[in-house]
């Protein structure tokens, strides 16, 4: 008995077919990896995740759909200022824990915020430290001036509140975690420089800037997180 031939451009055909439905139902499944799937915030960090926070910078009604989407409390507030330092996206995070204040920031700075607190923070906290983080301290968002408050050269991303700058951690049980006090150097010698250095390393993969202690002395008190945009790696330290 004759078997017959196989027709080996229509079974590669047929291969490729199924692979690729393959591929789309699991994309389905797993939209933190679908470049094209909308992006939740509620969603694990996933392949396209960083992508899509970077394609959110400069864009504040694609960004407020994203908080919608994702159930994250937020107000807008009527922009305010002028020339270098005119704020025209003035997006309140009124669910996150910043104190003293919930200062207006760039939707884009908290859409980042939210997703750092959220996939980044609380399970360093957790693990490291066995209690969730209660508030954020912040230094400040919005400041009119040019970097190192310098009379010339480039404006900062703080004149246009594209940046916030993160002093400390205050935990459920009482415990603060500072960056002066407890970073540790280069080496992550105790658990509370290993949470801070978790966090940073953390916060590389959602901002577009991060600059930490490692960087310079002007940055030995605080961690300055901005969605400068810088493609999509940005600038980590």
């Amino acid at each position: 008995m004759r078997v017959p031939s196989i027709d080996k451009p229509a079974l590669a055909l047929l291969i490729v077919g199924a692979l690729f439905l393959a591929a789309r139902a699991w994309l389905h499944d797993h939209p933190q990896h679908d470049p094209w799937a909308p992006l939740d915030l509620r969603h694990p960090p996933g392949w396209a995740t960083q992508k899509k926070i970077a394609g959110l910078r400069g864009n504040p009604a694609e960004c407020r759909a994203v908080l919608e989407r994702s159930a994250v409390e937020f107000s807008v507030l009527d922009p305010a200022g002028e020339g270098e330092c005119l704020r025209e996206d003035r997006t309140v995070m009124t669910g996150l824990p910043l104190v003293p204040d919930r200062p207006p920031v760039t939707c884009a700075v908290g859409a980042a915020l939210e997703l750092w607190l959220v996939r980044e923070v609380q399970p360093a906290a957790e693990e490291l430290l066995g209690s969730p983080v209660e508030r954020i301290e912040h230094f400040g968002a919005y400041s009119c001036r040019r970097l190192y408050g310098r009379g010339t050269g480039r404006w900062s991303e703080h004149a246009t509140g594209n940046a916030l700058d993160v002093g400390a951690f205050v935990l459920a049980d009482g415990r603060r975690i500072s960056v002066l006090g407890d970073w540790g150097g280069e080496d992550e010698q105790d658990d509370e420089a290993a949470f801070l250095h978790r966090v940073r390393d953390g916060a590389c993969g959602i901002f577009g800037t991060v600059l930490s202690p490692d960087y310079n002395e002007a940055h030995r008190d605080h961690l300055h997180l901005d969605q400068a945009s810088r493609g999509w790696g940005g600038f980590c330290r």
